[in-house]
């Protein structure tokens, strides 16, 4: 193949900004921001399990505690009809009256049991509800600094797909002024040699794989004609000559 060494040149410069594209786009994959909003996601996940569970916890509790509120109510207004019907007088047998007094002493008894039982769920309640409190902040917390991670990833994939725009528009100009056949020759080889389809031939060393090459290549180099599309013996790509070759 041949093509103009001042075409050549420009497949250089096609090959330069191909190379910024790709790492514009590595760039925009490795923003620091990514790994950040997974971290930070992966703990508001955390977060908002226990937060679910602290408030399941804490209906429960209120459940239990309406529950043993209730049974306290019911002992108590057993209790103060007993003791209404004591100071009746309207039970006159010696053993009513002691079975009702006995059963009076009970009810007090069964309802300082419960009274305890209610002391105790409501601070199992309290306890989740400062829990409840506590995971609520963190979640507002942590989801914060999430959407302040997401505004500034946003902002910098902007910033780069700005970029990337000027350069594949650039690339498109410089693109088009090189022969067909040899930028398709060039394309080919950027897909099999990872992105680097062309490289130049600086102080005798080959820019693509960087390898110098030997008295016998670089003949060979020599004896080429000017417009002659020159390729690395050891990496295979176009070798572009320059003033800098030394030739």
């Amino acid at each position: 193949m041949n093509a103009a060494p001042a075409d050549q040149i420009r497949l250089l410069d096609v090959q330069a900004l191909d190379v910024r594209l790709s790492q514009l786009a590595h760039k925009r994959k490795s923003l620091p921001e990514h790994a950040e909003i997974e971290s930070l996601t992966k703990d508001l996940s955390q977060l908002r399990d226990l937060l679910v569970a602290a408030q399941t916890e804490e209906s429960d509790c209120a459940r239990e505690q309406t529950k043993a509120e209730q049974d306290v109510d019911q002992v108590r207004q057993r209790a103060v009809r007993d003791q209404q019907r004591l100071d009746s007088g309207a039970v006159s047998s010696p053993k009513d009256l002691e079975s009702l007094q006995h059963e009076i002493a009970s009810l007090a008894k069964r309802q300082g049991d419960l009274e305890d039982v209610v002391l105790e769920v409501m601070e199992r309640r309290e306890a989740a509800q400062e829990r409840v409190g506590e995971l609520t902040e963190r979640v507002s917390s942590v989801q914060a600094k999430v959407d302040d991670a997401t505004g500034r990833r946003e902002a910098a994939q902007q910033e780069i797909d700005g970029e990337i725009a000027t350069v594949t528009k650039e690339r498109e100009v410089v693109a088009a002024s090189v022969p067909a056949d040899l930028l398709a020759l060039y394309e080919k080889l950027r897909v099999q040699q990872g992105g680097v389809g062309a490289a130049r031939l600086y102080q005798r060393r080959c820019e693509g794989c960087r390898l110098e090459l030997n008295i016998t290549e670089l003949n060979e180099v020599r004896a080429a004609a000017p417009d002659a599309v020159v390729r690395c013996e050891n990496c295979r790509r176009i070798l572009v000559r320059t003033s800098e070759s030394g030739l």
